[in-house]
């Protein structure tokens, strides 16, 4: 794409198909352009793009954000990443989760890629925080990619609803309602109160 374009937050559309799809070399540049938006890409190389969060979303995020890095810590094993990372997934999309888990197993099988530049590979663990301006029907179909490409575990929260749809490898989804949320396989030992979490949608 010899001029990628830059978008204002105000006038930013939803979606942009590309003929030819950007190269991986291409999609990067493009972000660069549009530091601020979260930016993805599709397998059939739709580019969709996302405005900074409201309040509510913002501080929700930052909660459970926090949380994964204290347990993380607590180990120091594989890596975590935040809503700014992105994910270059064996079916060629590149996805962006809220919060996110990569086991050294899989570091070790993937690599790290090239620094300052996405991952070459899929994480273990990820979350999902509905927001106002999500669709929920595409944020279900979000995490069946994710764990299409190989996430063994992903939790979509859904704070409008005070429940979380629970995505596992080969096992049905389900729907999660009570106050501790406990993770296991990547995870085990990771716990999230989610009364913090739904506690930002109330004041």
């Amino acid at each position: 794409m010899s001029s990628l374009p830059r978008f204002e937050a105000c006038k930013l559309p939803r979606s942009l198909v590309v003929d030819p799809p950007l190269s991986d070399a291409e999609l990067e540049a493009f972000c660069l352009r549009n530091d601020g938006v979260q930016v993805e890409r599709t397998r059939e190389g739709v580019i969709r793009m996302n405005p900074p969060t409201g309040r509510d979303t913002t501080r929700a995020n930052s909660e459970i954000s926090s949380h994964l890095f204290v347990w993380y810590s607590k180990h120091g094993r594989g890596e975590v990443a935040d809503s700014s990372g992105g994910f270059y997934l064996p079916d060629g999309s590149m996805l962006s989760p809220d919060a996110a888990y990569v086991s050294p197993k899989t570091l070790a099988r993937t690599g790290k890629g090239q620094r300052g530049g996405f991952y070459p590979g899929c994480p273990d663990f990820v979350i999902e925080l509905l927001s106002k301006s999500d669709s929920l029907a595409e944020t279900r179909e979000k995490m069946e990619r994710w764990i299409a490409n190989g996430v063994q575990l992903g939790w979509l929260i859904d704070p409008y609803r005070k429940q979380v749809l629970i995505y596992q490898t080969g096992v049905e989804t389900s729907v999660f309602t009570d106050k501790t949320l406990k993770g296991h396989g990547p995870v085990k030992g990771f716990h999230l109160d989610l009364d913090r979490i739904w506690h930002y949608y109330e004041d």
